[in-house]
Parts: structure tokens; sequence; C-alpha cells
């Protein structure tokens, strides 16, 4: 008798699990890493002079940019898991 996950022409194939999918919205995972971007910000903008100085500005764009992004992040999220709890799941029209 063969094992179930080798077929009868010999040649050893990957077996397949079946994973029940996780409940995930991602807006709370959109909300913590903007807020991780937020506190960062905050944490470097005392420095913005030394860090002018050094030549490493763009490390308070990056957060700027990271909290801006987070935030449409989170407006997305928010109205796909409020789309998915009311159950359409039409796409909108453009």
């Amino acid at each position: 008798m063969t094992p179930a996950h080798t077929p009868d022409d010999g040649q050893a194939r990957p077996s397949v699990s079946v994973v029940a999918p996780l409940d995930l919205d991602a807006v709370r995972t959109v909300q913590v890493g903007t807020a991780l971007w937020l506190v960062a910000l905050v944490a470097l903008t005392p420095f913005w002079s030394r860090l002018d100085d050094d030549g490493h500005l763009w490390w308070l764009w990056t957060c700027v940019a990271g909290v801006v992004l987070g935030v449409l992040g989170v407006v997305v999220t928010t109205r796909r898991r409020n789309r998915l709890q009311s159950g359409s799941t039409q796409t909108p029209v453009r």
C-alpha cells in the first residue's frame, strides 16, 4: 500500500493541508503600524536641526509618509471591514 502523499508514478509530491483562513480585517494591524510611525515622528522631531546637519532629515519625511499612508490605510481597511460586515460583495462602480 502506498502512502497518501505519493502517487502511483513513484514521484514524491508535497502534501496539501487544509488550513482555515484567519478571521482578520487588518484594521488593527494598520492602526498599530500607523501609531508606531507617529511615535517615531514625535521622537525624532526634537532632533530636526541635528538630522538636517547630518543629512538625515529624510528620516523625518519617511515617518511623515508612514503616518499619511497609514491613515489612508486605516480608511481603506475600515471601509472594507464595514462592507464585509454588511454583506455587500459588490464592487463599487466608478
